[in-house]
């Protein structure tokens, strides 16, 4: 165990260099410096989070440091595992990032940029180790910051500053649940260890009001509905890599501070627990792709997909914490397992799919699908990274989205175990919410594919686009292989995530475990299942093609001719399918829903009204949650806001009115309290 301290020496070297040199750089040595520390940072933090997981998965080490402080790290199977999950998103963002930035030089202060995304990474890496709630507390403030300063990068750009706000309200609200939970969890004693929280004897109300906190305090960041609204806003508007960084490991401390407190801390609950994260975590699964489906700006696509896969990490905790609180320890176990197998596979695609939509913006200069179109044929490296990260997120075999959502359903299968009928109800429910979002996932990557990458080119910008440079790739081909091995090798992944568990809520991570037998088999589950039979099988379907062909003696010679234009001479952007126009059927559908505005405008021929010179339809949708939820909300704080402000009368005699008062009123309180 003798490299874990030096590997936490270099982690924690190499992010703190980076943020100096961006500050003492500039220029190409500047953004090499910025990439090549967080690199090594990134680098050092996976291989000490690889190490626990290789050691047997007890705490690697326990250790104070800067005593006078009171800050304290713990390593166990848990924290491993996000430091991987930290490491693997943030080296392919700091490869990705030297290439990248070089637009935002003489526009943008590259200096803050690159100090800030090693802050960021810092902050990260200490909060999954936090020892005790001083830790914890200080390492959330800073990694909320960071981000909120980084979403702020392009501060001139409409709706920047309004996203930045959005987001620092809602997560600042979360903290203040945070420090209520663990003024909860103390029990009244002046320590924050988690080990003192851990042996506490706590009242069933007490827990309760505890875990409810943390749901509202870690839903905040993880972005689950309805305390989502930030994340479409922030994501869209901060730089690219740094958007795959906010969605592949920043909202996930959201899933590691639920599971840290409510399986470790708490060692579990009542099943109605797990119920209502399950209940939330469909909800956003399912909401969360369809208002992706009607974007047409393509990183607030990916941002609405981010609620949706959050969905999925939560519906797989809910599970597990239900099967938990019957004592079916293989079925939580697996549950549980099937959450963290999500929440690191999310963190590749999501990543490679932001990278991608971040190496489209580069080179067209917009983030509009409308305004894209035949890219493929000018940026066929970056069409076919997207198209894997499109191919997984979609759940498609035997990429990684596939393995982690069949783990997820297999556990859901399993909820005719639960002794109670009314209870295990919602299991079914719950598969079904789960497939009908895992269809409209894969529609709407058609359209996000499609209309992007395919057809002619629909503006100029989009006709003279480039490859992304080399850094840029790099980073997007790292995560690509990261999708097609985290599919191929479940057998390998799932037990080290079983085990990584050890020692948590009473969970049984030995029960799960997967084995490179024909046919792969989960104890305790329904199903079957090999992903290296599954590529196999694929690929020699996709082989007989061509031989099927030659066989029946098709002609193979190439022909050139036009396509059908309707008439046409001459195929035209016009001609092709828009955006809009793919998602209207599903908007038809869930009409209810959506409630869009329509605006429709009809231009005939002057001679005669049968002939159309131009139509022009507009339609917008208000989400939902924004429209009934923090609206009125909202419009409250305004009101009472302006009543507030009336008290700042401006007159000293009067604030010793209101002081006198006050004063009156607390000592009323205490004499009526002894």
């Amino acid at each position: 165990m003798a490299p874990a301290p030096l590997l936490l020496a270099v982690m924690l070297a190499g992010y703190a260099a980076g943020a100096l040199a961006a500050l003492a750089a500039r220029g190409a040595l500047g953004r090499g410096l910025v990439a090549g520390c967080a690199l090594v940072g990134a680098l050092a933090g996976l291989l000490l989070g690889a190490v626990c997981l290789g050691a047997g998965l007890a705490p690697t080490f326990t250790a104070s440091f800067l005593p006078l402080t009171g800050l304290a790290l713990r390593l166990d199977g848990l924290s491993a595992f996000f430091l991987i999950l930290i490491g693997v998103v943030g080296a392919a963002v700091a490869v990705y990032g030297f290439g990248y930035t070089e637009a935002y030089e003489g526009r943008y202060s590259l200096r803050w940029l690159g100090a800030l995304l090693n802050v960021l990474l810092l902050s990260l890496s200490v909060q999954v180790m936090a020892d005790n709630a001083l830790t914890f507390l200080m390492a959330w403030e800073a990694m909320s910051l960071s981000a909120y300063l980084l979403v702020l990068t392009e501060h001139d750009q409409p709706g920047t500053v309004r996203a930045a706000n959005w987001y620092i309200a809602i997560t600042h609200a979360g903290f203040a649940a945070l420090v209520a939970m663990f003024l909860l969890l103390s029990a009244g004693e002046l320590t924050t260890s988690f080990a003192a929280m851990r042996a506490a004897s706590l009242a069933p109300q007490v827990r309760d009001a505890a875990f409810v906190l943390a749901l509202f305090g870690f839903g905040a960041k993880a972005g689950v509905v309805p305390l989502h609204v930030w994340l479409p806003m922030a994501h869209p508007v901060a730089p690219s890599h740094v958007s795959a960084l906010m969605s592949g490991v920043v909202i996930k401390m959201g899933v590691y501070g639920l599971l840290r407190v409510t399986i470790d801390l708490l060692g579990g609950g009542p099943a109605w627990w797990g119920g209502l994260v399950l209940g939330l975590g469909t909800v956003s699964a399912l909401l969360g792709v369809l208002y992706a489906l009607m974007e047409h700006d393509l990183k607030r696509l990916l941002a609405y997909h981010s609620v949706e896969n959050i969905g999925i990490i939560f519906i797989g905790i809910g599970a597990g914490l239900m099967f938990q609180s019957y004592g079916l320890t293989t079925l939580a176990t697996l549950g549980i397992v099937g959450g963290l197998y999500h929440t690191i596979n999310h963190a590749c695609f999501k990543g490679l799919l932001f990278l991608g939509a971040g190496s489209v913006l580069h080179a067209t200069g917009t983030r509009n699908m409308e305004e894209m179109g035949g890219l493929i044929k000018r940026m066929p490296r970056t069409a076919f990274f997207f198209l894997v990260g499109a191919c997984a997120i979609s759940a498609l075999p035997p990429l990684n989205g596939f393995a982690s959502e069949w783990l997820v359903f297999q556990t859901l299968l399993g909820g005719s175990a639960i002794p109670q009928p009314e209870v295990a109800v919602i299991m079914p429910i719950a598969v079904a919410m789960l497939a009908l979002t895992s269809g409209l996932a894969a529609a709407c990557f058609v359209k996000a594919f499609g209309i992007t990458f395919l057809a002619i080119p629909r503006s100029p910008e989009a006709e003279h686009a480039h490859e992304a440079p080399r850094s840029m790739q790099v980073g997007m081909v790292s995560l690509v292989l990261l999708c097609v091995g985290l599919g191929l090798a479940p057998f390998a992944v799932v037990p080290l995530l079983g085990s990584s568990l050890a020692g948590l809520g009473g969970l049984a991570p030995t029960a799960v475990a997967f084995t490179l037998a024909l046919p792969l088999h989960v104890p305790g589950t329904f199903g079957q299942m090999s992903a290296p039979l599954l590529a196999l099988g694929l690929a020699l379907l996709l082989a007989l093609v061509p031989l099927v062909l030659r066989v029946l003696g098709a002609d193979r010679r190439l022909r050139v001719a036009d396509t059908w234009g309707c008439g046409r001479i001459g195929q035209t952007a016009r001609m092709e399918y828009t955006a809009t126009a793919f998602a209207e059927p599903l908007r038809r559908v869930f009409a209810e829903l959506y409630r869009p505005s329509r605006d429709l405008s009809i231009d005939f021929h002057p001679a005669s009204k049968y002939f159309v010179q131009s139509i022009e339809y507009r339609s917008e949708i208000h989400p939902w949650f924004e429209r009934v939820l923090y609206d009125p909300l909202l419009h409250g704080l305004r009101g009472a806001a302006t009543r507030v402000r009336r008290l700042q009368g401006g007159s000293v005699h009067l604030y010793l009115v209101y002081m006198t008062l006050a004063l009156l009123v607390l000592l009323t309180v205490a004499r009526w309290r002894t």
